[in-house]
């Protein structure tokens, strides 16, 4: 005899589970039992989701070789080592491009031949240009955590 409803299949299903979590209570277990007894195709799905169980519990992850670990830490420390690197040639560059933008606009302000469009078009340029470089800057932050493709490699 088979379950007649998918209602029923479906409801077999989440029992099975319930029981694999140990989650049932009496009255739910001997629901399940009725359903299994009533279907030869759930009953060997049973079966099957019990042998996945015990096979998961019993087993264990392997512990990897020494080798393994100390190339890990080599690419931690050097990782390490270059963020730290990056970061630090980074604020350099900031820092100086900076100073070598200040003292360039006050040459620009202080330029009387240079009509003012031409300033205010360069001034534009140079705020929407910090703009985009915020905004982009601020993306690739958001998302770093978030990217679904960050462990892939081509």
């Amino acid at each position: 005899m088979n379950v007649r409803s998918q209602d029923e299949r479906d409801r077999a299903h989440h029992l099975m589970m319930a029981a694999l979590d140990g989650e049932l209570d009496a009255a739910e277990s001997a629901e399940l039992d009725r359903l299994l007894a009533g279907d030869e195709r759930l009953q060997r799905e049973w079966v099957q989701l019990s042998r996945v169980k015990e096979v998961t519990k019993t087993m264990a992850y392997r512990e990897p070789p020494e080798e393994i670990w100390d190339a890990y830490w080599t690419s931690v420390y050097n990782r390490t080592e270059r963020g730290i690197g990056w970061i630090l040639a980074s604020v350099g560059a900031f820092v100086v491009s900076g100073y070598g933008i200040w003292i360039w606009l006050q040459d620009l302000l202080a330029d009387t031949e240079l009509p003012a469009f031409v300033k205010l078009g360069i001034f534009a340029l140079l705020l929407g240009g910090l703009v985009l470089l915020v905004s982009v800057i601020r993306e690739k932050l958001f998302t770093r955590g978030k990217d679904p493709y960050r462990e892939v490699q081509r």
